[in-house]
């Protein structure tokens, strides 16, 4: 019995591979077209400029507190009990305000992720309708899907010319 099914499955395979030989198949990475676009680069910047001054007052922030633990470690067990609370006390509110700052600058850079997406999902979505239809494929998968693809059947890098013409 073992044997007629494998027999029926290798008949069934022969059947069918010349009409998989047939199909025409494209792999696209479609997280890259989103960031390898000139849009998106040009969001990576402009994201840059706006969140920059929150960033620098967290990495301030960071490294008045490293330097305040430091002391503390250091010299801790020299100073005394008043300065020492008083450095536990500065240590601790630079890590809440760290806390609190890198959770608000998190949310604002995720709104103003989730917006750029919005706004430049369409275009991708354009740009492989274009790309699909003039090459014709049968079959697209995503690049993430696909252990190992030959570059001729990549068509990552024509949607992104496409959407970057597209402006």
């Amino acid at each position: 019995m073992r044997k007629l099914t494998q027999l029926v499955l290798f008949c069934v395979a022969l059947v069918a591979m010349p009409a998989f030989a047939e199909m025409k198949i494209a792999v696209l990475n479609y997280q890259m077209a989103l960031l390898e676009s000139n849009v998106a680069k040009k969001y990576s910047v402009d994201a840059e400029k706006k969140f920059g001054p929150q960033l620098n007052r967290l990495k301030k922030l960071e490294t008045d507190a490293k330097s305040i633990q430091d002391k503390l470690v250091k010299s801790g067990e020299k100073m005394a009990q008043a300065d020492r609370e008083k450095l536990e006390l500065e240590f601790k509110q630079k890590a809440r305000d760290f806390q609190f700052q890198s959770k608000e600058l998190n949310e604002a850079k995720a709104i103003a992720d989730r917006e750029m997406l919005k706004n430049l999902k369409p275009k991708l979505d354009k740009a492989v309708e274009q790309v699909l239809k003039a090459g014709s494929y049968d079959l697209v998968l995503e690049r993430s899907a696909v252990v190992d693809v030959k570059p001729q059947y990549d068509i990552t890098r024509k949607v992104i010319e496409i959407m970057n013409k597209q402006g």
